[in-house]
């Protein structure tokens, strides 16, 4: 087993971290962001990752500058959210979890722009780290078909299995156990973070595209005025009948629990979440609010 530093911050990245701990592994020390303020009160909340290395008794830092005295072999990196300086990859070599399949969607939202883009499959990737963004050698990798109405979160967490998966089948000999890395070949795109307008739901967009912006979590609307948000929705809806002609129907329009996208076909609400109030069954909620005739979202 290996001496490492571990480097993650969010949810995703405490399985890797509990995986290679209970492998065996020495884990030197965690590196992860400075605790962040949240709520009215201002208190100060640790990362995902720092809460679960201090459930196992490790070391937890938010400096780079102490991953050198650490007397690690490697660096274990999982969406750790910085970008490391040339300086600290000198000091200490490091492999990196990335969620896609190098070179497509190199960045920061690679599951997310694999669902918006409508890929079939997607992956995890076990690479070197270099100064470039997500450029490194690849040493192993796995592929998954993405489901059609799988949520990014669903997605997120088999992807998360199967580079724990690597990770156990790589590293059992530390550094020296890691395979001969190979180029990434083809032309690279880019995962951009998620911006918060993109979740704003559209309704003249084809009902497909609104399905995969649902998909991502956090999806919204308006409705009389207040937000709306779509927790759970689905596209997968019977494209037969005068209504699904474009423009027949003005975009946004509920009927049921069904809104015509800008196409003409359905989104199937199933889960929304109104302004203030906890999550419910969109059924619930239309009953709650009784749409009138002709009454749309986003209007």
């Amino acid at each position: 087993m290996a001496r490492l530093v571990f480097l993650g911050t969010p949810d995703a990245a405490v399985p890797p971290l509990r995986a290679l701990a209970a492998a065996g592994h020495d884990i030197a020390l965690v590196v992860t962001r400075p605790d962040k303020k949240r709520g009215r009160g201002g208190a100060l909340l640790p990362s995902p990752v720092k809460a679960a290395a201090t459930e196992l008794g490790l070391a937890v830092t938010d400096s780079l500058d102490e991953v050198a005295g650490a007397g690690a072999e490697l660096g274990v990196v999982v969406a750790y959210g910085r970008i490391i300086p040339v300086a600290v990859l000198d000091q200490l070599p490091m492999v990196n979890l990335h969620f896609s399949l190098l070179p497509r969607w190199r960045g920061a939202a690679p599951v997310e722009r694999a669902i918006l883009e409508g890929d079939a499959e997607t992956g995890v990737c076990l690479m070197a780290v270099e100064a470039g963004l997500d450029t490194g050698a690849v040493y192993a990798e796995a592929s998954v078909v993405i489901g059609d109405e799988e949520t990014a979160d669903e997605l997120r967490a088999r992807l998360v299995d199967l580079g724990c998966a690597l990770l156990d089948e790589h590293l059992r000999a530390g550094r020296a156990g890691l395979p001969l890395g190979r180029d990434q070949v083809g032309s690279p795109t880019y995962a951009e973070k998620i911006r918060p307008g993109e979740l704003h739901l559209l309704w003249e967009r084809p009902a497909i595209e609104l399905a995969r912006v649902i998909r991502l979590g956090r999806a919204w609307t308006t409705f009389r005025g207040r937000r709306l948000g779509i927790v759970r929705a689905t596209g997968r809806v019977d494209d037969t009948g005068a209504d699904e002609t474009p423009g027949v129907v003005n975009p946004g329009t509920l009927d049921g629990t069904e809104v015509v996208a800008g196409d003409g076909h359905r989104i199937r609400l199933i889960t929304v979440q109104p302004e203030g109030k906890r999550p419910m069954d969109a059924s619930d909620w239309r009953h709650g609010v009784r749409p009138q005739a002709g009454e749309v979202l986003g209007g």
